[in-house]
């Protein structure tokens, strides 16, 4: 369900009394020189944790679609030094040092261009990707360790998403503005959001952020050349019992809007020359369109794509199928079985996963129909350090309170209705006896015992683990945080290092923006968004009323009841810097250690590949179907001797095509990217270093007939030499 709306109550960021005939393109004015550049930021597919549900046998298999970042560069056409960098990356949150390489690659390309000032690095919050790049241990843990090839992909690629950014710097214009997407979200933690004053909430409609704000780039011809869009939903569309590499709704989203195939039937096609989308580039393979698509995460804390609700899968129990317990989220006091249900949950979460997806691309695609406000003003922004640990601020009503060193409470351990916990952790628990006593006493091996300042700091968490106070081998978590703002023009971002609420969102926003307009830094029209987690990942921001109830989003608000307060309090503070003659920056705590030098790895690499007797890697073991003709809907399955694919992550390239025969030429139809094929990898066996690959393709309606083949790339590493690269090809089939 779409319809259009204004965000800010008291004045609208629409033009009035726009004119039909304005709708598409837009007005040239080359206030900016904007550069867009996506790159591939894919790790390891196989072999390696996935990133997001913390879950130890989610260990990854193969790839349903690439992890891409998307630069989007704005520089002040007429002082072109004044620039920002806004990179969304299709990765489940930010790092400090994830970024602190991308800045040094950048900063010494670039020198005096791109800084660590100007530099934000988001991120989708996706759930389904390659785990193992934070720095600090605490997430590092289901990953036995770091994983320098997922690390280096994500670096690499994100550096190459900003040169080519850089590389296509234009003169262009900006545009704004935001429509309802009602149907993309669903609140799970309402019970927590209900204890938010009843006045507060009484200013909403809705438990859950709607608002898509959009973001245009244009050229100096009003064409459209990208869009930035913020949206708040978890990347959870697809399960905790998926193990292969993929983007989710936002990724999903981003591939739905940027380019589809030449596959698509011209009847269906429409007039989008002005929305900059698939048909404007029809041969276009996912990651290769000029037209960049973000669609960058917001205040995503207590968000679910799993719109149906979260009901109990207990079979055989009286509450099956029912819905789960409403203030614990619990099935029979337990929470395995409670899961939450996205929109296509009757036919696959991939289809629950495209539907989310779809409906942030309706609103996209209305938007960029519409006649949006023009943007204007200066390009600034604002970097400095903030240390979470005892930072003692004052309440707007004078009082004095402090946030405390990063724990957990023992509802992070009950998970959620995306991805729900396991032993007997519930959500809700804000008692100083939990369930399981023995836990109590168990948690002191893990992480230090808190101390009786850290138990009244972080009252009434009751604290699991207490992750400030443990720096073996290195930091478990972050102390030391990110605070960052970009402006251009009357939009302000900010950048958040962490997973705010809807309600903490709403405050923030709030908050920030009375500032900039009372200060006056920007006037009415002012616009502020939230991007996040980005740069440092300090888990969560719940606000004080809903950390007292405890659930996952308040026990993982690590730095305790105030984090939200001191987030207000310090970037309200810092608006200043954003006017339009400001200069420097403010004063800084020190910054994080670094601790990448440090990181433990448990994970071995590639012995070695064998083919096995009598075989060549490459060859087809299962063949496709030659016998009949295939349509519409079925699956074309090869299988494949195979090879690790942890050789050759195959950046900017893929691990599968499927080619069609034209005019007796093979031509690529079908990359790795496509949600329609997917790559399966498994290891037949570890002593004789075999392996097979699996390829499928779903065809999709519209696929023209005619003749086809399945190839699969790959390279093999021997005990002895170089890695050497292979294909190999199925034989043709057709389809009617």
């Amino acid at each position: 369900m779409l319809c259009l709306t204004t965000v800010l109550a008291s004045t609208s960021v629409f033009s009035n009394g726009a004119s039909s005939s304005a709708i598409g393109v837009q007005g040239a004015s080359a206030q900016y020189l904007l550069g867009l550049g996506t790159g591939d930021v894919t790790g390891p597919v196989v072999e390696t944790n996935m990133m997001g549900y913390a879950s130890l046998s989610q260990v990854d298999s193969g790839l349903h679609m690439r992890q891409r970042s998307r630069a989007f560069i704005i520089a002040d056409a007429s002082n072109s030094s004044n620039r920002v960098v806004f990179i969304n990356a299709d990765i489940a949150m930010g790092d400090t040092g994830i970024r602190r390489s991308i800045v040094a690659a950048l900063s010494s390309e670039f020198p005096g261009l791109y800084t660590n000032e100007n530099i934000a690095l988001s991120s989708t919050h996706q759930h389904s990707g390659v785990g193992g790049y934070l720095e600090d241990l605490l997430p590092q843990i289901t990953a036995l360790g770091y994983v320098k090839q997922a690390a280096d992909a994500i670096v690499n690629g994100t550096v190459l998403a900003v040169q080519r950014a850089h590389a296509s710097l234009k003169p262009g214009r900006l545009s704004l503005g935001n429509t309802t997407v009602v149907d993309g979200n669903r609140n799970r933690s309402p019970s927590a959001y209900l204890a938010n004053p009843a006045d507060e909430r009484a200013r909403y409609q809705y438990d859950q952020d709607k608002d898509l704000t959009l973001l245009r780039f244009d050229d100096e011809s009003g064409n459209a050349r990208g869009l930035l869009s913020f949206y708040a939903v978890h990347g959870t569309s697809i399960y905790e019992n998926n193990t292969l590499v993929s983007s989710d709704n936002k990724g999903m989203a981003a591939y739905l809007y940027e380019g589809k195939s030449s596959h698509t039937p011209e009847s269906t096609k429409e007039n989008k020359s002005n929305l900059g989308s698939a048909s404007v580039e029809p041969d276009a393979m996912p990651g290769n369109a000029t037209f960049v698509a973000g669609f960058a995460q917001s205040n995503v804390g207590d968000t679910s794509p799993n719109t149906l609700g979260a009901f109990c899968e207990s079979p055989g129990e009286a509450w099956d199928g029912q819905p789960c317990d409403f203030d614990h989220s619990t099935c029979g006091n337990k929470t395995e079985d409670c899961h939450g249900r996205g929109p296509g949950f009757r036919t696959s979460d991939f289809e629950s996963n495209r539907i989310i997806a779809q409906h942030q691309v309706d609103g996209a695609k209305a938007l960029m129909g519409q006649q949006l406000t023009e943007v204007s003003g200066p390009v600034k922004w604002v970097h400095t350090y903030m240390n979470m640990s005892f930072r003692s601020f004052q309440l707007p009503n004078g009082t004095t309170v402090q946030t405390c060193p990063p724990a957990m409470g023992f509802s992070f351990a009950g998970g959620t209705t995306d991805g729900p916990g396991a032993f007997d952790f519930i959500q809700g628990d804000n008692s100083s006896n939990p369930q399981n006593p023995f836990w109590e006493i168990v948690k002191g091996a893990v992480t230090p015992f808190p101390n009786q300042q850290q138990i009244d700091c972080q009252f009434p968490k009751p604290i699991l683990l207490n992750t400030g106070f443990a720096h073996f081998p290195y930091e478990w978590s972050p102390s030391t945080v990110d605070i960052q703002m970009l402006r251009i023009g009357q939009l302000v971002i900010l950048v958040i290092p962490g997973e705010l609420t809807t309600m903490s969102g709403r405050r923030i926003r709030s908050a920030v923006r009375a500032k900039l307009i009372s200060e006056g830094v920007v006037g009415d029209n002012a616009y502020v968004v939230i991007a996040g987690p980005a740069n440092t990942y300090a888990h969560y921001v719940a606000t004080p009323e809903e950390y007292t109830v405890q659930r996952y989003e308040g026990a993982s608000t690590i730095f305790g009841r105030w984090t939200l307060d001191s987030y207000i309090d310090k970037y309200s503070s810092l608006v200043s810097f954003l006017s339009a003659d400001a200069f420097g920056q403010p004063e800084s705590d020190p910054a994080p250690p670094e601790q990448t030098s440090k990181a433990i790895s448990l994970q071995t690499g590639v012995v070695f590949d064998a083919a096995g007797i009598g075989r060549n890697f490459g060859d087809v073991l299962t063949d496709v179907r030659t016998s009949s003709p295939y349509s519409a809907g079925e699956a074309v399955i090869a299988t494949f001797v195979g090879a690790n694919p942890r050789n050759n992550l195959r950046l900017e390239q893929t691990f599968l095509t499927v080619d069609q025969l034209v005019d007796d030429q093979w031509k690529v139809v079908r990359s790795d990217s496509h949600p329609s094929t997917t790559y399966q990898w498994t290891r037949t066996s570890t002593i004789l270093g075999t392996s097979t690959v699996n390829i499928t393709w779903v065809i999709e309606d519209g696929t023209p007939s005619g003749t086809y083949r399945l190839t699969y790339l790959g390279d093999n590493k021997p005990l002895i030499g170089t890695i050497t690269p292979f294909v190999g090809h199925s034989a043709n089939f057709t389809i009617s």
